[in-house]
């Protein structure tokens, strides 16, 4: 496959491209609106019915401000390669025309086009950016280096825009209605299990978790914890910070002695009086197992 211009400049530099024949580039013209469709493959699913009332009563008093950008499909007819909010926000106004940019593209630079445009003028959530780079990969059969050299991306950016969509579908639609941001759904992405996926994201809503945070439990998760030990760990840690941890329950206690047991690989008792007083006694049968809870206890001084 030919090498092709990065298009990591904007939609102008798409324009310009020798493959790309101009059609009245120097003029603007009126298209009447009931001879234009919108773009099938557009890559923005998403449009605000409000902001679009907002931009149709700006269009009813000054017009259409930017023309946006068609190309013919036959004599009479256009598909739109970049505008689509201001061609949806112009039928609200129940306008007869718009200013417009006449281009020949063929089906492959029209996506292009419209996916650049898009992101430029930052119009797509995380989803649609991600699920505009699948189409564009599997139609014109493209690997994750010829998507990056097409469209000026990073490889990882589109890897990590890819890897979006291997979450479940109700955490998807929580990114592109941003109710969690690219970075939180990064964290959740290597997360392995569906389920323990979508138990941290309705965490992450239900205690507004910040991404620092969410690291932290998914590293504890990838490593054996399950989500209910990591909680119950952090309730009774906060419990010994703020020195309260008399007002533990039984149940809490028992939590941390499982906790203790587990990381010294020995058998642990606790007890603690209404004072807050007590002792923790952790057992040992052998020379060796005493040797490998002093390497544990080195190990927390490190």
């Amino acid at each position: 496959m030919a090498k092709r211009p990065a298009l990591g400049r904007g939609l102008d530099a798409l324009i310009m491209m020798d493959d790309l024949r101009t059609e009245g580039s120097s003029s603007i013209n009126e298209v009447p609106l009931s001879k234009i469709q919108p773009n099938p493959d557009q890559p923005r699913r998403v449009f605000d019915e409000e902001a679009l009332r907002e931009l149709a009563v700006s269009i009813k008093q000054l017009g259409v401000i930017q023309p946006i950008t068609l190309r013919k499909i036959d004599d009479e007819n256009y598909q739109i390669i970049a505008g689509e909010r201001r061609y949806r926000a112009s039928m609200i106004a129940q306008q007869k025309t718009i200013p417009a940019y006449i281009k020949t593209a063929d089906d492959e630079n029209v996506m292009e086009m419209a996916l650049i445009e898009n992101i430029q003028r930052e119009d797509l959530n995380s989803i649609e950016i991600a699920l505009a780079y699948q189409n564009l990969i599997e139609t014109y059969n493209l690997t994750q280096e010829q998507l990056s050299e097409r469209i000026g991306k990073k490889r990882t950016t589109i890897a990590n825009y890819l890897r979006l969509l291997k979450l479940p579908a109700g955490i998807q639609m929580a990114i592109r209605d941003k109710k969690i941001d690219m970075a939180h759904a990064r964290t959740l992405v290597t997360i392995e299990d569906p389920a323990v996926q979508l138990e941290v994201y309705e965490l992450i809503m239900s205690e507004d978790l910040s991404v620092r945070k969410v690291e932290e439990y998914v590293r504890a998760i990838n490593k054996g914890d399950t989500l209910e030990e990591i909680i119950q760990e952090k309730e009774v840690v906060n419990l010994a910070k703020k020195g309260n941890i008399n007002q533990a329950t039984p149940e809490e206690f028992d939590i941390l002695k499982k906790h203790l047991s587990k990381f010294f690989d020995a058998k642990v008792q606790l007890s603690c009086n209404d004072k807050g007083k007590g002792k923790i006694t952790i057992a040992f049968s052998s020379d060796e197992e005493l040797e490998r809870i002093i390497t544990k206890f080195d190990q927390i001084k490190k």
